[in-house]
């Protein structure tokens, strides 16, 4: 199975990463501005946030593998912040804060290979790593094959004041549910 190569990619993404037999990522693909590709979801106080890791301008058709991490801003620190403001109190941040962390300090050259890392990170706590390859040319419609993902309902900080949110970043499920989070998936 094709996946796009997501940052801190949503819930529905490691289901299908989760039921699938080979996986590999698509990085020949067009980067495409405003898409979880440099960009992600988490649970907060006031509802969904949007964490965004930012890019180096690019042309119109730069390939995902060629997209380089701007170092513009202090977005490691302020992502770092955003996760421990949120998750601080949920049942696993402080088991899993350490595997997350370096992922904040490191700089990083390409968007592609720190995500590719982070979830590798992930799946590895997870417990559910398979091998994963990368495309070496754009193989066509390369998502047209993802599964129809039904969220279930799992414990969030948050859902008092504003409902259980589906689809969040996988870092969601993972801070409040710890290792039973695959049992979601």
């Amino acid at each position: 199975m094709l996946l796009p190569c997501f940052y801190l990619a949503p819930v529905s993404h490691y289901c299908a990463y989760f039921r699938a037999d080979e996986v590999r990522f698509e990085v020949c693909d067009h980067f495409v501005k405003q898409t979880f590709r440099n960009r992600c979801l988490i649970d907060s106080p006031n509802g969904a946030l949007a964490l965004t890791v930012p890019v180096v301008k690019t042309g119109a058709k730069t390939p995902m593998r060629d997209i380089r991490i701007s170092d513009h801003g202090n977005w490691r620190h302020q992502h770092w912040i955003a996760l421990e403001s949120s998750y601080r109190q949920s049942p696993f941040f402080e088991y899993y804060a350490d595997d997350f962390a370096p992922f904040y300090e490191k700089k990083w050259e390409f968007l592609a290979d720190f995500n590719e890392e982070l979830m590798a990170m992930v799946t590895s706590l997870l417990d559910i790593g398979k091998p994963v390859g990368r495309t070496s040319c754009f193989e066509g419609d390369a998502f047209a094959a993802l599964p129809t993902f039904e969220p279930r309902p799992y414990y969030q900080m948050f859902a008092s004041r504003h409902g259980f949110l589906p689809d969040l970043s996988i870092v969601d499920l993972l801070f409040n549910q710890g290792p039973e989070g695959v049992l979601w998936l």
